[in-house]
């Protein structure tokens, strides 16, 4: 199998200042999924322990002179440590910086990515690595990150299907424009306790709660923008109280319920290192799990930038569990 392909300037702002960071905070290795079209890290989709997440980019968005091929359908799979491959990254871009970057000669100054195999110091057997490549007037630097022995075509294929399950998204999402008001809240509420309640209506409301034996708070967010199922806001329901409002929204079908860790959903916030322009929040069908969608758009518009998705799936509780 073979990879390899050069990073633009736009993918290595991407990358380095942007995802990678965000990427970290959900947690330390992922497998990074290498395509004909796509380059694709996902968190937690085979072992199912944990929030998943799902950072998809189209080949363009990141490379130019993108090679791949494999026999798994030209396809290539492994486990990376987020924190090594960011540090490396950061190293390599500072030394390209100084030579010039692309922009002063652009056939001679690339940064190019490639899967190797290297006999590492002390070792016997070659191990396979994915390396960082820059070249000056007069020398070569190289940038190492170790990776593990790709996927095998069933395990592959396997990947590819959990892949595809978590595309699946909600029946109903509710856009978060303001994520900084989001965070700021959870902010608070991290410390008071372990789960928190997550309802979502199809009038557009998502209502947060976390409840202990000495203290409940909880906050609203109402009129939202929704994407998918909708339902109009009963005559009345304006004087109720928020609980009251969004428990009579689930006993009409109109909301969904679930129960989640804290501790996910403020990891799942962490994403807003990526700079996202929005995020969207919606229940799996029959109270599967939370997915929070990120929305990005092309600079200066206000049109979605779709070489560029990503999304969380945070697991639920056992309503027994709190």
């Amino acid at each position: 199998m073979k990879f390899k392909a050069f990073l633009t300037d736009h993918g290595v702002h991407l990358l380095e200042k942007r995802f990678l960071q965000a990427l970290d905070k959900m947690g330390k290795t992922c497998h990074l999924y290498l395509t004909k079209d796509h380059a694709i890290f996902l968190h937690n989709l085979l072992n199912g322990d944990g929030i998943q997440s799902i950072a998809q980019f189209q080949k363009e968005a990141l490379f130019e002179d993108y090679r791949i091929s494999s026999q798994n359908d030209d396809r290539i799979a492994f486990t990376i440590d987020l924190s090594l491959l960011h540090r490396a990254l950061r190293s390599i871009v500072t030394i390209y910086t100084e030579f010039g970057g692309s922009h002063s000669c652009p056939t001679l100054n690339r940064l190019q990515i490639k899967l190797v195999k290297k006999l590492p110091p002390h070792s016997q057997q070659p191990m396979p690595f994915l390396t960082f490549e820059t070249k000056g007037y007069k020398s070569a630097v190289i940038q190492d990150v170790p990776i593990s022995k790709p996927l095998s075509r069933s395990d592959v294929l396997e990947l590819q299907a959990a892949l595809d399950m978590a595309q699946d998204l909600p029946q109903t999402l509710v856009q978060v424009p303001d994520m900084n008001q989001l965070q700021n809240f959870v902010d608070r509420m991290k410390n008071v306790g372990d789960v928190l309640n997550v309802s979502i209506s199809k009038s557009g409301d998502l209502h947060l709660q976390i409840s202990t034996t000495l203290v409940t708070l909880g906050a609203e967010f109402r009129k939202l923008v929704v994407i998918g199922e909708q339902a109009a806001v009963p005559a009345g329901d304006d004087s109720l109280s928020a609980q009251t409002r969004s428990r009579r929204a689930i006993e009409r079908g109109d909301a969904m319920n679930v129960q989640v860790s804290v501790k996910h959903f403020f990891k799942s916030l962490q994403c807003h290192l990526a700079k996202p322009d929005s995020a969207f929040y919606g229940i799996g069908e029959q109270g599967s799990c939370l997915t929070v969608v990120f929305q990005f758009f092309i600079p200066g518009t206000r049109q979605t930038d779709k070489s560029i998705s990503l999304h969380c799936r945070l697991p639920v509780l056992d309503p027994g569990t709190n």
